[in-house]
């Protein structure tokens, strides 16, 4: 049973319906507020671009590359897992400091081994792929996985591709980093984040912030990083690897932490204008306490 998931989308549900008594909306909102930690994840306070606590793993396989935390569920954790798009003509290995740093907060980042992933076909792949291998007694995922917790992520095509791969039931929330412009978000019901780079002369932030705006069906935040370029985001993220590890911090792990830089009357990020040159939320990000 997908619990945050169903949380998430009863309470848009309820948002959207104009006869919606205020004892209901103060009972949603309520539901969205989440435990203090997933259980057996360890905290790293507000370094959310430092390493984390687990020493990261690859596996590369035929379609897809596999980043993941060594010694998983050594606490009884189980690990949330992250679909992950490519930009346009590069192969993981192009993002391989973040998607290292990824699995070392415990994720587990499911990467497509694609060069064109807009489409999010082969990143919703890396669904199955893993729901196999978390079925499987012969896999080192064998029942670590947390399947409850999934968020698709990418950069550039593979920013625009995270959002296609939404459409997938499965997805609970999105990281668009840069992404290009062949989706719709109108088809997602699920929170997103949208990185847009303060100089980056190939997707420019008017067209990122055309994607929120798009998004006031769910609640969307739109973060943009001061000075930074489109080809910074390669090899380590640059400077979108803290606010993406916080965002899906928080949406599959409960991070409370995380959750005070992106939710409640002053959050940790709306006024940080060193690290961003904008930063907006919507009405319904702006109502999760």
């Amino acid at each position: 049973m997908r619990t945050r998931t169903s949380m998430v989308r009863a309470w848009l549900a309820a948002a959207v319906t104009a006869a919606i008594t205020a004892a209901v909306t103060a009972l949603t909102l309520t539901a969205v507020a989440a435990p203090a930690q997933a259980e057996g994840i360890p905290s790293v306070g507000r370094n959310w671009a430092a390493p984390g606590p687990y020493a990261p793993e690859v596996s590369i396989g035929a379609v897809h590359t596999l980043y993941y935390p060594q010694n998983m569920g050594a606490h009884g954790e189980k690990h949330p897992v992250v679909i992950w798009g490519n930009g346009t003509g590069v192969l993981p290995g192009a993002y391989t400091l973040l998607l290292r740093h990824y699995a070392s907060h415990g994720f587990i980042v499911v990467a497509a081994n694609t060069p064109a992933s807009n489409f999010a076909i082969t990143m919703r792949s890396g669904i199955d792929l893993i729901e196999g291998l978390n079925a499987d007694p012969a896999s080192v995922f064998h029942g670590k996985v947390d399947l409850d917790r999934i968020g698709s992520a990418g950069h550039s095509q593979g920013g625009s591709g995270a959002i296609n791969a939404a459409v997938d039931p499965r997805v609970d929330t999105v990281v668009a980093i840069q992404p290009g412009p062949l989706n719709d978000v109108d088809l997602i019901d699920e929170p997103v984040l949208f990185l847009a780079g303060q100089f980056d002369a190939i997707v420019w932030p008017v067209l990122v912030k055309g994607m929120y705006n798009d998004a006031d069906h769910v609640p969307a935040e739109y973060a943009e990083l001061r000075g930074a370029t489109h080809f910074g985001t390669g090899i380590s993220g640059g400077d979108m690897r803290g606010p993406s590890t916080a965002w899906l911090r928080y949406w599959l792990m409960d991070d409370q932490n995380a959750r005070a830089e992106f939710f409640g009357q002053n959050c940790g990020f709306c006024s940080d204008s060193g690290q961003f040159s904008d930063f907006r939320r919507n009405g319904l990000a702006k109502q999760i306490p």
